[in-house]
């Protein structure tokens, strides 16, 4: 099987359930696992990344009201490769090429390939569509595999909050930030990661896409932690996307801020994307809200940072 994904996470999953010798095409956002780096690149994107967050918010908002994609998919080469299977998604707008216009060059492909559509919005989700591209790519027992092995982990991480709570550990209430200018709310997944990592969240969005906020709002929350993790940003980024709010008066004065309890997380890699390092974002969180209280084992050291360290 020829396999085309579109979708940074469903790359991860595809790799992950011993699959990655399929795929012959990838966006130019796949950057995980390393091998896929390698694979040719079918998108690109019309996005300004040298913007502050409010300039990329603007042109995203003007990009969707005006019903021009965000990105690019070279049809050209998309046919050259003769998929027999493209994985795209319908979920988000923002975050890949849109599904409509994968429909469209899919169309007019000489291979007649399946299209195969994720639509995930919760740690279920994700492991249901692990599963189904194990059935759709006949690798079904590596798809258990993989499903076991995180499920796993989430027995694990979950016994360890629920001691600490029973141990009479204060849960800290915590907001996401998944965009800072404007401020943004966690969704889909994000609220349920909190949890898992024993926090609570607040103003969160459950299975739904993410909403504009206001500071005022914010700060009658009062949360206790803060975790910035813009969607598409890695932590230098982020780093940058905090500093333009040094002047927002709102933001410093937070008592997560005065407190040093906010911290940033590489929100590309591990908030944005529904896929098996999820479980590795609820231990992150864990590791924040809890430091050496909980025994788990984050990978990926760069993952995150506290924002004055």
């Amino acid at each position: 099987m020829r396999i085309v994904s579109l979708l940074p996470s469903a790359t991860e999953i595809l790799f992950g359930i011993g699959a990655g010798d399929d795929v012959v095409g990838v966006t130019h956002e796949c950057d995980y696992p390393e091998a896929a780096r390698a694979l040719p690149h079918l998108t690109a994107s019309s996005l300004r990344h040298d913007g502050t967050s409010a300039e990329i918010d603007r042109h995203v908002r003007k990009g969707l009201h005006e019903g021009s994609g965000l990105y690019t998919l070279d049809s050209e080469k998309l046919d050259a490769l003769a998929p027999d299977l493209i994985v795209t998604q319908e979920l988000c707008a923002v975050c890949a090429v849109n599904y409509r216009t994968v429909a469209r060059a899919a169309s007019r492909l000489k291979s007649d390939p399946r299209i195969l559509s994720l639509e995930p919005s919760s740690l279920a989700d994700v492991y249901a569509t692990i599963a189904t591209l194990g059935e759709a790519t006949d690798r079904g027992d590596g798809a258990r595999a993989l499903i076991r092995a995180l499920q796993a982990r989430e027995a694990h991480l979950r016994t360890e909050t629920v001691a600490l709570a029973a141990s009479g550990e204060c849960r800290p209430r915590v907001l996401v930030l998944e965009w800072t200018d404007p401020p943004m709310s966690g969704g889909h997944w994000t609220p349920e990661l909190v949890e898992l990592a024993g926090g609570v969240p607040l103003l969160g969005d459950p299975g739904a896409n993410s909403r504009t906020l206001t500071w005022e709002a914010i700060a009658q929350t009062d949360p206790d932690v803060v975790v910035v993790a813009p969607c598409g940003f890695d932590l230098a980024a982020t780093r940058k996307a905090i500093a333009e709010l040094d002047g927002n008066a709102n933001w410093r004065e937070l008592r997560a801020h005065r407190d040093r309890e906010v911290y940033l997380v590489d929100g590309n890699a591990y908030l944005n994307r529904p896929g098996p390092r999820l479980i590795d974002t609820a231990e992150i969180f864990a590791t924040i809200f809890y430091e050496d209280a909980v025994d788990v084992a984050v990978l990926d050291p760069h993952a995150w940072a506290a924002l004055h360290d």
